[in-house]
Parts: structure tokens; C-alpha cells; sequence
């Protein structure tokens, strides 16, 4: 784990610069009035455990990147709960928890999280907001990423086929659907007919348009009833001004970035730095310490180039069955229980690569 916080700056950076821009006083994040928890390799490398460890001292933890593609598991009195789209800041009674507008929302799965928190004891009625700039994320576009990444065959890039990229594709090419549109139930199913239409033409599918749209009208009433869509810039930045700590949880990683990431084996989000500003509304002077997590290997999951791989097909690698180093592979993946949260997928793994992490430090 590192912090930019940590590391001395250039020699020709003044003190004052750096002031202004960032907290010199606070390394470890727990001081800080913005803090953020960022991947530094490939996702998996245990930054939803550190985000766990801060979110006691924080009053507000946010998404603000990608949606239930993501994954880490909490033991709370001894029950396990799986995060995929849920800031885990919600096991903590004291906190408010938000979706920023740069995350994509399956609201179906946003329910399926809640239930075994609040049938755990974990009361999270009030203390989950979604911003009404966030887009939805329908089952039509789980179905065409599925399609899209068969269609890809030997080039696949790897994708957990939940929906994430044809939904900010969507976002994209302006004909996404916001949460705030769930509001008002008439525009909301207008535009949700378009869309899914749309979608019907392009990919040659039928879609369960009013299936899924019985489904969706319950889930409305339920966010409408426990006041879940606010304005999520004033929401963020009120929040900021009445002194309140915000801890932004990164979901993926550095190299999974969809510009700095190894394109096109990413994710379709802005999963660094810049990303905390762009997905939450907070400017990014407002921003004290940025701590990157690294792990002492490397580990990535699907397709991709990955330097210093140590598995073959038989740990879901791509180096040739028995390569010298596959055993240390293996071991890595055993011992690590390098098992994929969201996809159940093996993990590819390898050695720490110091090149890149010099990479994701910089950005």
C-alpha cells in the first residue's frame, strides 16, 4: 500500500503548490476530511478491506466509479456479506453511504445487497443515497454484453458480462436513462420502451419490457419511500461544508482504467484520481489523501497482457501448461485463494511489478 501523501515530491515542487493542492499532514488517511481508497494493479488487491478499516472514522462513504462488477467480502459478529455495488460503509450504523453519478445502477442488485444486511440486523433504512445524475443499468444490457463479448470469441476481453459497458455506452451516446428519471413513472417508462427497443434492433433480442418494468415501478416505490434520490452534487458538497469526513471507495483498479488501463482488457470507467472529482460532483482540491493499495503480487482476472504472469490454463492463466514458474503460480493462487468475488473466476497471478506500480503512482 502506498499514498501519494508518502513520497517526496519533486525537488523543483514549492511547499506552497503543494498545500494548496493536498493534506501534507495525513498519510494514512484516517485524518482526513476527503480520503480516497484506490487499486494500484489489477482490482483484487485489497483495498475493500482498508476502505472497511477507515469507514469507522468516516461519516460518509461513496462510489463514485463503475457498478456490481466490483467485489469484496465483510465479516460482521460473524456473518459474511458480499459488496458488488454497495459502498461498504453501510456495516458501520454512523454512516451515510452514496452512489455517485459515476456509478451505473442496477437497482435490482442494489435490493439483492440490501436484504441480508438489514436480515443480518444491519438497519441501512435512510442511510443509502443515490445520485439522480447516476445512470440505470437494465437487464438488456447484461444481455447484449454478454452477446458482444461472444461475438469477441478467442478475442475476448474478459468482461464479468454484468451489464457495465453497454450501460455507460448508453450514457455515452446520450440515450441512457438517469435515476432521476425514476421520479416521474410516465417519462421514466417512455423512455425505458425506447431504449430497450433500441436495443431490441441493434442486437436482434427480445427484451421483458414489461417484465422488467413491473419489477422496476417496485423498486421505485421502495427508493421513493426511503428518500434514496437526491441531488447528488449539493448532496456531496453540502456535506463537505457542514464538516462531515467522505471516504471515496474505488471500485477496480488503476490498470483497469479505461483511458490508463491496459485498453481494451479494462473496465469502462474512470477508475483513478480523476475519476473521484468527475464521479462524486467534489472538486478535486477538496481531496487530502489519495492512498493506493498494492499487494505483494500480482493478480488479474480475464483477459490481458500481464508481464510477469506466473499461471497457465490450468490456474486460468495464459502461459503454456507446466512453463517453469506455473508451480509458483499455482501456490500464489492456492494459498491467496485467489477466487473472484463478482465472477467466481480464477485468478491470474504473478509477480509484483514495481514498473507499474511507478505507473499507477504517478497517475
Amino acid at each position: 500500500m502506498f499514498s501519494r501523501l508518502s513520497l517526496r515530491t519533486a525537488a523543483h515542487t514549492s511547499r506552497a503548490s503543494i498545500s494548496r493542492s493536498f493534506s501534507t499532514t495525513d498519510i494514512s488517511g484516517k485524518n482526513s476530511k476527503v480520503c480516497a481508497v484506490l487499486g494500484a494493479q489489477w482490482g483484487d488487491e485489497g483495498k475493500g478491506k482498508l476502505a472497511d478499516v477507515l469507514a469507522a472514522e468516516y461519516d460518509i462513504v461513496a462510489r463514485f466509479n463503475g457498478g456490481d462488477n466490483a467485489g469484496h467480502t465483510l465479516v460482521v459478529d460473524g456473518k459474511k456479506y458480499a459488496f458488488h455495488l454497495l459502498p461498504c460503509g453501510l456495516v458501520y450504523p454512523h454512516t451515510t453511504n452514496f452512489l455517485g453519478n459515476g456509478v451505473v445502477v442496477n437497482v435490482k442488485s442494489l435490493f439483492a445487497e440490501l436484504a441480508p444486511l438489514n436480515e443480518g440486523g444491519i438497519c441501512t433504512k435512510g442511510r443509502l443515497k443515490v445520485s439522480n445524475r447516476a445512470h440505470l443499468l437494465f437487464d438488456f444490457h447484461q444481455l447484449v454484453d454478454g452477446i458482444q463479448e461472444e461475438k469477441r470469441g478467442k478475442g475476448g476481453i474478459g468482461t464479468t458480462k454484468k451489464g457495465i459497458g453497454p450501460a455507460y455506452t448508453s450514457k455515452a451516446t446520450r440515450n441512457g436513462i438517469r435515476v432521476a428519471q425514476l421520479k416521474d413513472w410516465d417519462s421514466f417508462e417512455k423512455s425505458y420502451r425506447a431504449l430497450a427497443e433500441a436495443h431490441e434492433t441493434m442486437y436482434q433480442v427480445q427484451v421483458d419490457k414489461e417484465g422488467e418494468l413491473e419489477r422496476l415501478k417496485e423498486y421505485r416505490a421502495r427508493m421513493l419511500e426511503d428518500d434514496m434520490i437526491v441531488d447528488g452534487v449539493h448532496f456531496i458538497n453540502e456535506a463537505y461544508s457542514q464538516g462531515k469526513k467522505i471516504l471515496a471507495e474505488g471500485a477496480n483498479a488503476c490498470m483497469l482504467d479505461i483511458d490508463y488501463g491496459t485498453y481494451p482488457y479494462v473496465t469502462s470507467s474512470s477508475t483513478t484520481n480523476g475519476g473521484i472529482g468527475t464521479g462524486l460532483g467534489i472538486a478535486p482540491q477538496k481531496i487530502e489523501s489519495v492512498i493506493g493499495v498494492v499487494k505483494a503480487y500480482t493478480t488479474r482476472v480475464g483477459s490481458g497482457p500481464f508481464p510477469t504472469e506466473l499461471t497457465d490454463d490450468l490456474c486460468g492463466g495464459d502461459l503454456p501448461r507446466g512453463a517453469p514458474g506455473t508451480e509458483i503460480g499455482r501456490h500464489l493462487q492456492e494459498v491467496g485463494a485467489e477466487i473472484g468475488v463478482t465472477t467466481g473466476r480464477k485468478r491470474r497471478c504473478g509477480w509484483v511489478d514495481a514498473a507499474f506500480m511507478k505507473y499507477s503512482h504517478m497517475i
